[in-house]
């Protein structure tokens, strides 16, 4: 008889919510039974809300029981649970949870099915048949392979990464690089960890076809210190990918050469910003570059180099295995594909969600969602992380778009998604995003390094009630300079956060609160 294979996240959100202590337990009970299983360590599916999320293969299926607490284990073996039984925390078969099955998972297919560290469930699952294509096809064609499907940078700026690849493979250099920002600190996301922790090689994959496309024989993920797991398993697989054949000299017997290596970043939030990025790679103090030249002419270490947000590097693989034009068909307008929509704040389903381009925001936080973890009602959202718009609930018809975002003064950014209810203090909301800006600023420029400061002071003024007219068109004034005047984004954005809240919730502010709008 087969044994049981049993699936135990070993996400870092599990984690810290118990799984290490629930497979410990779990081998104990079985030991004792005299049971031999299979216990996986996989990734997480993304549904948080039931984490740890335990499943147990069976002849119908991966069946979840979650949310498990090591104490519920014993009651769990008990009661038969190695072959699928009915028990209160029984979520029935996985695939099916309603919140999974209306997914479209394409770049996030494999997360929670595979075992993060193993070449042969990767390649069960359809891995390395996109590296595979690209060197039949050549450097210039995967290159505009990549162009034809669409796909843009899933970190924020959304610029065409087939465009981008494209620049640097015409750059005259005897060195190019491919790096990959994992600074991921975005308030409300958590996509890159995912990968790394759930689907290492998809990474390492995509950056692989990235560096033979433009010529590229390096390459460097810059992760963020707040991820000590994912480094830990992106290192592991990484050597197994060497050992495999499938980084180095001589990549899949092409003759070919690429290989990459993990660093870890320093905690700066600027340095999600590309040239930022670039200088802590270099060793340096994350200050802003000015650009021009562009890190496609002129990259790390002054070289022509590719830096990609890491889901615009882990969706590569899928685009060279089924074809540009297929993943092209997915989206709406200029924007193509598929994204990540990571929903969290006070919210009752909190996750990772992977669906095409033009989903209504509304669908997402009330359908998708459940609205509130609280129970009240949505008052406000922040999409795009700490720099991002805050969008009332009467734009919540807004669809999932760049252009449309961006036509509301909002931002997608890195896809997430914090909800608000109805006790949240706007002005507090306001003032907190310029105190963040303050305190994560580089101080290369003025506009962000005492604008900044200068806006935390005005808003404490109007909190305070302190001539509140003036000081509110003091901080418009502000906002203005910061966005038109700042190096980068960090003091370019501050302002969208700012001044959505004064938009749309002015009574926060001490002015008289706007009348209800139809949806725009």
């Amino acid at each position: 008889m087969k044994s049981p294979r049993i699936f135990v996240p070993n996400d870092a959100t599990a984690v810290a919510c118990g799984a290490d202590r629930i497979a410990r337990k779990l081998e104990a009970g079985l030991l004792a039974r005299g049971i031999t299983a299979d216990i996986t360590r996989n990734g997480s599916r993304g549904l948080f809300w039931l984490e740890p999320l335990v499943e147990v293969e069976t002849e119908r299926g991966r069946v979840g029981y979650g949310p498990v607490t090591p104490s519920d284990i014993e009651e769990l073996l008990h009661g038969g649970f190695l072959h699928g039984a009915d028990h209160p925390l029984c979520v029935g078969l996985v695939e099916e949870i309603p919140y999974l099955k209306r997914q479209t998972r394409l770049t996030f297919a494999r997360i929670g099915i595979i075992d993060p560290l193993s070449l042969t469930d990767y390649k069960a699952h359809g891995g390395y048949r996109g590296l595979e294509r690209a060197i039949a096809l050549g450097p210039s064609a995967t290159v505009e392979e990549v162009v034809d499907s669409g796909l843009r940078g899933r970190g924020g700026a959304g610029f065409p990464t087939g465009i981008k690849w494209r620049t640097v493979a015409a750059a005259p250099a005897d060195q190019r690089y491919i790096v990959c920002n994992a600074d991921e600190g975005d308030s409300g996301t958590f996509a890159d960890r995912l990968i790394m922790e759930a689907d290492p090689f998809c990474l390492i994959e995509g950056m692989t076809i990235a560096g033979l496309a433009v010529g590229a024989t390096r390459g460097y993920v810059y992760c963020r210190s707040e991820y000590p797991l994912a480094f830990v398993v992106m290192e592991k697989a990484i050597e197994k990918a060497r050992e495999a054949g499938l980084l180095g000299a001589n990549v899949l017997g092409s003759g070919l050469s690429f290989d990459m290596e993990m660093r870890m970043g320093a905690g700066a939030y600027v340095c999600g910003e590309e040239t930022s990025l670039l200088e802590s790679l270099e060793g340096k103090r994350g200050l802003v570059r000015a650009k021009p030249p562009l890190p496609a002419h002129v990259g790390l270490f002054g070289k022509p180099t590719v830096i990609n947000n890491l889901v615009s590097l882990a969706t590569v693989p899928v685009i060279l295995d089924k074809g540009g034009k297929y993943y092209r068909d997915f989206g709406m307008g200029r924007s193509r594909g598929t994204m990540p929509i990571q929903l969290a704040g006070n919210i009752k389903y909190g996750g990772l969600f992977e669906t095409a381009f033009g989903i209504p925001l509304g669908e997402l936080v009330n359908d998708i969602g459940g609205g509130t973890a609280s129970g009240r009602p949505v008052r406000a959202v922040q999409a795009g992380g700490p720099l991002g718009a805050y969008l009332p609930v009467h734009q919540f018809d807004t669809p999932f778009d760049y252009e449309a975002f961006a036509a509301k003064d909002a931002l997608i950014g890195h896809g997430g998604i914090v909800v608000f209810d109805d006790t949240v203090d706007m002005a507090h909301m306001a003032k907190f995003a310029m105190e963040f800006c303050s305190h994560e600023s580089c101080g290369k420029c003025t506009p962000c390094r005492i604008g900044s400061t200068r806006g935390v002071e005005t808003l404490e003024k109007v909190i305070a009630g302190e001539r509140r007219e003036a000081n509110l068109e003091i901080l418009t004034d502000l906002c203005h300079t910061m966005k038109l005047g700042s190096l980068c984004a960090l003091g370019g954005f501050t302002p969208y956060p700012v001044m959505s809240a004064l938009t749309h919730f002015p009574e926060d502010f001490g002015a008289a609160p706007k009348l209800p709008v139809a949806a725009e």
